[in-house]
């Protein structure tokens, strides 16, 4: 069975972040599924196989797991989803790191909903092509 909606993974520590990215998203007709952490994001991925995000959008400071260090366990996969990091702080080796290991952006907070769309258009082309 095909998808018809891109499907976004939203993994941040911030309940209102992911309410507001929810709401956002599925506005913009996408299904989406959050999670509070890395942690539970990649228990979810083994617990669950059928489920394939085409886009994880990603805090960078979590408890546990960093966004970082999620985005190490995603490329690991056979189709790894395409990455967007948010994040509230501006380290330029963070960012560096994660740009080099295949993320296609590094968003501060707060982000603009025009970014936001045009990078996940971004990230969904190279996920799912033209």
């Amino acid at each position: 069975m095909t998808r018809t909606k891109p499907l976004i993974a939203v993994v941040d520590d911030d309940e209102s972040v992911n309410r507001a990215l929810d709401r956002l998203l599925h506005s913009l007709g996408m299904d989406t599924q959050t999670f509070a952490s890395g942690t539970e994001f990649l228990s979810f991925l083994e617990a669950t196989p059928l489920f394939h995000p085409d886009c994880v959008v990603l805090d960078l400071h979590m408890p546990g797991l960093t966004g970082l260090d999620v985005q190490e366990r995603l490329s690991e996969r056979t189709h790894p989803p395409s990455v967007i990091f948010i994040t509230a702080h501006d380290e330029t080796s963070a960012r560096e790191h994660a740009l080099q290991a295949g993320a296609v952006a590094f968003l501060h907070k707060p982000v603009s909903e025009q970014v936001l769309m045009r990078t996940l258009d971004e990230a969904l082309h190279r996920r799912l092509g033209p």
